[in-house]
């Protein structure tokens, strides 16, 4: 069935995408991914195409074009092949990075992108930190200041994967004007106004409106957060409700206020409400 729809669930992380795809599962045309790779599939061909001596050898507009459509059929063959639902979500924070390249072969994408106060996305991996400590980061160099303070922490998240590099990559969509062809979703919007905030990623996606429930969404995508670092949590709550911020409790003051102040481009594009 390679008329199959793909949307793509390019997401911050701690921030609802799990929780997006498990709602967006209850729709039972939609298959929706548990972390996906299928984009590092394509990542290692682009590779090869870009750097091969027999794809530079021939011509090059002609190589263009095949490579482009060897994306798209491979791209709808990997999920020809998984399931026969007629609409995929592919789960995967790296998509919308790559808007220009996947225009080319998949046109008009739709992406789905779960956003929260980067505070609350660093409080999140800090208490994944606190509660793991019987396991390590690769990070904390034991006899070292690495990772040995709350800043010290929030500082090499915000520096490096996952946290830093989703950051920056959002903040690039918003200098190159990539933004306007996303679907913003805040954390906090869909866990205070479920209903609401799903109809506009239904309107958004062009697809007919299901009746999801919100009391009661079960955990319909599966992975083995073992195979991930500490911050691994795949986990969902059943019921969609808001979360009381606790950033300022696990963060601090001074050091909530600074991670506003040093991202101001990312609060006054999506949060202009919060000081």
């Amino acid at each position: 069935m390679l008329d199959k729809k793909i949307y793509f669930n390019a997401s911050l992380p701690r921030s609802g995408s799990t929780l997006m795809q498990n709602i967006l599962a209850q729709n039972p045309r939609f298959y929706c991914t548990p972390t996906s790779a299928v984009i590092d599939l394509m990542l290692a061909s682009r590779k090869y195409y870009t750097e091969l001596a027999e794809f530079k050898a021939q011509d090059a507009d002609l190589m263009q074009k095949g490579f482009l459509s060897f994306c798209k059929y491979g791209f709808l063959g990997f999920y020809d092949g998984v399931t026969d639902k007629p609409v995929c979500i592919d789960k995967c924070r790296s998509w919308f990075h790559y808007y220009d390249w996947v225009k080319r072969f998949y046109p008009d994408p739709k992406f789905v992108v779960c956003i929260r106060d980067l505070r609350g996305i660093l409080a999140s991996m800090e208490k994944l930190f606190r509660k793991n400590r019987d396991r390590s980061d690769p990070e904390e160099v034991t006899g070292t200041l690495n990772m040995i303070t709350v800043n010290n922490r929030v500082m090499r998240w915000l520096n490096g994967p996952p946290v830093g590099i989703a950051i920056g990559r959002l903040i690039e969509a918003i200098q190159t004007g990539v933004v306007r062809q996303l679907h913003i979703v805040r954390f906090e919007d869909l866990t205070a106004n479920p209903r609401e905030t799903m109809k506009k990623v239904y309107d958004y996606l062009g697809e007919p409106w299901f009746e999801h429930n919100f009391d009661h969404v079960e955990q319909s995508t599966q992975e083995n957060d073992q195979l991930h670092t500490i911050y691994g949590d795949h986990r969902i709550r059943q019921k969609v409700e808001p979360l009381t911020p606790d950033f300022q409790d696990i963060l601090g003051r001074d050091l909530s206020a600074m991670i506003r102040n040093n991202y101001a481009l990312f609060y006054n594009t999506f949060y202009p409400e919060k000081k």
